[in-house]
């Protein structure tokens, strides 16, 4: 419906309602003068010559040299966030656009205007995420070797590896998803793993992604991207949501060396031609005791991203709905008892023979790393517990 207003002649005029927004597209800006009017320009072009109702929104990010003020004259709907980053500045643009679509790209001009319009068909056709895949179509000059050959690579392959999301590009900034999943997204980072977290979080929630070939040509003006440092943040985020392979993996692996390095020393299986004694056992209980423990580390991490974060893992979710408290307690008192056990030995051995000198090396080292193991898997039962009391199925 429309409304009216006063104008400061004593007149009126007609305002009419603001026509329905199909697509925003959101850029983040920090001291882009060079090529944010242009951006905005190309970006409006497009979804003219589309015929795609849209808006260009600036997420400005405290730019010092008057970009906000160019995107505002070029057209777009300024928003600024004056809390520094990647992500920080995304958010503020997520939260002020009004379209049913959001197309993200960077205001460097690296990527294809023209494409936007294919962003949308995807999105339209069902898709909830839709990337774009650089490494096909990377003109010269525009990707350092470094990135091209290394890090993108090794970054996606690792995101790849642990999450499975199928993506060859993870770490493309032009992409585009329907509004409507920002809740089950629930984004949360302010800086350049925004990327990774996106696709994660996509991943998890087994959305539609899709994916397509784009080019990628060599930016204009100076680069905010911090090679090693940024590089090192999304490497960080893939190992802090990824408590299998962080924790679980590297405690398995560790308990099992060091219980098959007990195993040959207490058994004196000679190895390589020679048996391996005492300071051999030590170091396999060692290894034990601290791959029980990085293991208990992984399942409270487990924990706590299930029940305060909101994520999702099915082995997790299986592990969960098989065992409880009482499980890891009683698995925790067997393993004590056994501790236990072993040191009764010891002290009936040492009455036996008058309480005079031992000899009981292997079996008291064997018995210490028994009660520890079965110490730290009762209270990290209860930990699990403890966490487990946010559950809400």
């Amino acid at each position: 419906m429309a409304s009216t207003h006063s104008t400061s002649a004593g007149t009126s005029e007609t305002v009419l309602p603001a026509l329905p927004v199909e697509v925003s597209v959101v850029i983040p800006c920090l001291n882009e003068a060079e090529n944010i009017e242009e951006c905005v320009r190309r970006s409006q072009a497009a979804l003219d010559a589309a015929g795609i109702a849209g808006e260009v929104v600036v997420a400005d990010n405290d730019s010092g040299d008057g970009s906000a003020e160019l995107a505002a004259a070029a057209g777009a709907r300024v928003v600024h966030e004056p809390r520094r980053g990647y992500g920080s500045a995304y958010l503020a643009g997520f939260a002020a656009a009004r379209g049913e679509y959001i197309v993200m790209l960077d205001a460097d001009m690296t990527y294809p205007f023209d494409e936007i319009p294919r962003f949308v068909e995807e999105l339209r056709d069902g898709a909830q995420l839709v990337m774009g895949d650089r490494m096909d179509n990377i003109e010269p000059g525009a990707m350092h070797w470094m990135h091209r050959y290394i890090g993108n690579p090794l970054l996606s392959g690792t995101l790849n590896l642990f999450f499975r999301t199928g993506i060859r590009d993870a770490h493309c900034g032009m992409r585009g998803f329907r509004r409507d999943i920002l809740p089950t997204l629930d984004l949360r980072t302010t800086g350049m793993e925004f990327a990774s977290e996106m696709v994660i979080r996509a991943s998890k929630e087994k959305l539609d992604i899709r994916e397509f070939p784009i080019s990628y040509a060599p930016r204009g003006g100076e680069s905010k991207l911090s090679r090693f440092r940024d590089g090192w943040r999304h490497l960080r985020f893939l190992l802090v949501h990824s408590p299998t392979h962080l924790f679980i993996v590297p405690g398995a692996v560790l308990l099992a060396i060091g219980l098959l390095i007990s195993f040959i020393s207490l058994t004196q299986l000679p190895i390589f031609g020679r048996a391996w004694n005492l300071h051999t056992l030590i170091g396999g209980e060692l290894l034990c005791v601290v791959g029980v423990q990085i293991v208990a580390l992984g399942l409270c991490a487990h924990a706590y991203g299930t029940y305060f974060m909101g994520e999702k893992d099915a082995w997790f979710d299986r592990m969960r709905e098989r065992f409880r408290l009482e499980h890891g307690l009683m698995l925790g008192g067997a393993v004590l008892a056994a501790g236990f056990a072993a040191g009764a030995v010891i002290v009936g051995t040492w009455i036996n023979r008058g309480f005079g000198a031992l000899s009981e090396e292997r079996l008291a080292v064997t018995a210490a790393a028994l009660v520890i193991i079965g110490l730290q898997i009762f209270f990290s039962s209860f930990l699990l517990s403890i966490l487990g009391l946010r559950r809400r199925d």
